[in-house]
C-alpha cells in the first residue's frame, strides 16, 4: 500500500499506508488524523478536507477538476499553487510517499 504523509500545522507527521482508491480525506477521517474535518463526506462540498501537497509531488497527482478549483476558493486558510481538496485526491500506487500538510484551521 501506498504511505502518505500528513504533516500538521505543529510539524507532527502521521505517515499511513492507504489503500489504492482511498481518497486523502478518508484515509485521514479512518486514522485519526487531526485536521482535516471532512464534512461533506468527500462531496467537494465544503473544503473542509484542504492539503497542500508538497510542490515537488503536484505532477504525480490527476488533474484537478473545475468543481474542486471553484471549492478552493472558500477555504478557511489560504489557498495556495498546492492546495488541493483532500476528498478529490485518490491514492494510487504512483502517490506513493506524497507528503501533504495541513492549514491551521478547517473551520
Amino acid at each position: 500500500m501506498p504511505k502518505i504523509t500528513y504533516i500538521a500545522v505543529d510539524a507532527t507527521e502521521t505517515v499511513l499506508d492507504l489503500p489504492v482508491g482511498t481518497s486523502l480525506m478518508r484515509g485521514a477521517l479512518t486514522n485519526d488524523v487531526d485536521g482535516i474535518v471532512g464534512q461533506c463526506g468527500g462531496f467537494a462540498q465544503c473544503a473542509t478536507c484542504h492539503v497542500y501537497v508538497d510542490p515537488e509531488d503536484l505532477d504525480r497527482l490527476a488533474p484537478m477538476e473545475e468543481e474542486e478549483d471553484g471549492m478552493l476558493d472558500f477555504t478557511v486558510c489560504a489557498r495556495a499553487d498546492n492546495s488541493r481538496l483532500g476528498c478529490q485526491v485518490k491514492v494510487t500506487d504512483a502517490l506513493d510517499g506524497l507528503v501533504v500538510r495541513l492549514p491551521e484551521s478547517q473551520a
